[in-house]
């Protein structure tokens, strides 16, 4: 039977993780066999600049920070060498870096995740990997409304043109002799 303290700061450990998952809008679980040292270290390094926190933990003490958490159905994913990303702002963030990793590294596998309290399947989390980033998304939406307006103005633009050069013609018109 383990020491009280010991029980104390797996406690611990479990509570800090359920708070990180709480609080996250999404994350990854991962298989990370086989990744070497220095793909690791490049991932890691993309994933705190990403915002998201990586982390290798025991399956045991993962399982229970989801359960406590209402993740309960990610523990099916928790087992062989697992590690879990968690997403502290962007929830795109956490499958768009590992899914680059994944493609990399042949052993290197996305096993499940969590989107906004419900757990996710593999598949699910590569296509919102796919997702374009926030500021792509926006310069979409603008440059669709942008392109009516554009329209319109060309529009009303070749109308004023045409109008300027029939003005001149008119009025030489109306100046000229009439003619008996």
């Amino acid at each position: 039977m383990p020491s009280k303290s010991i029980l104390e700061q797996k406690q611990a450990v479990v509570a800090d993780l359920a708070e990180q998952l709480k609080n996250s809008p999404a994350g990854v679980v991962v298989n990370y066999q086989g990744i070497t040292v220095d793909a690791d270290t490049k991932m890691r390094k993309a994933l705190r600049e990403a915002g998201v926190k990586y982390m290798v933990m025991k399956n045991s003490l993962t399982g229970r920070a989801c359960d406590e958490v209402g993740l309960g159905d990610m523990k099916q994913y928790l087992t062989g060498m697992t590690a879990i990303a968690i997403g502290t702002t962007d929830p795109v963030a956490p499958a768009k870096v590992l899914k680059e990793y994944a493609e990399k590294v042949e052993s290197f596998q996305i096993l499940a995740g969590y989107l906004d309290g419900a757990v996710v399947d593999a598949n699910t989390v590569n296509t919102l990997a796919d997702i374009p980033s926030k500021e792509v998304l926006i310069a979409k939406l603008l440059g669709s409304i942008k392109s009516p307006l554009y329209g319109l103005a060309y529009a009303l633009q070749a109308v004023v043109d045409k109008d300027g050069e029939a003005a001149p013609a008119a009025e030489e018109a109306a100046e000229a002799p009439a003619e008996a």
